[in-house]
């Protein structure tokens, strides 16, 4: 996972002559591209971290795949109104506002917006430590069976 992370870092960096290419040709808000690398870098471990733990519970690549990809995208459409809607005809608010507090995107937008918040750094760290807690758990009991 940490060389999976690394990886993905190393791979925003590279994309670090465009933002001098822009430096050079007008005048960006440098702040506001630090804190999308960084919102960029995290949110990746996020998937990363869901893909291992995933990867864990199954036997089958395929499906440790199928699955990651499957619960990736519920992450990532939490916070659009379309999903929003369709909960709100049943569930209460307090669900409501759960589920749009688990959107990656959301999350995403407010450190994109320039603000490196503390409530979104929280949220992808913690899912992070969250699920690569679950992948040790789910790997030992399978050791031990």
């Amino acid at each position: 996972m940490a060389g999976a992370w690394a990886f993905a870092g190393l791979a925003l960096l590279l994309t670090t002559p465009l933002w001098i290419t822009v430096n050079v040709l007008g005048s960006p808000d440098n702040g506001v591209i630090v804190a999308s690398y960084i919102g960029s870098w995290l949110m990746a471990g996020a998937f990363l971290a869901l893909s291992a733990a995933i990867s864990g519970l199954t036997k089958s690549q395929v499906l440790a795949f199928i699955a990651a990809t499957a619960v990736s995208f519920l992450f990532v459409m939490a916070g659009f109104d379309l999903v929003i809607s369709t909960v709100r005809s049943w569930a209460p608010t307090v669900v409501i506002d759960a589920v749009r507090s688990m959107s990656f995107l959301g999350h995403f937008q407010h450190i994109t917006d320039g603000v490196l918040e503390l409530p979104s750094i929280i949220f992808f760290v913690s899912l992070i430590v969250f699920s690569l807690w679950l992948n040790i758990r789910v790997i030992e009991v399978k050791k031990a069976a």
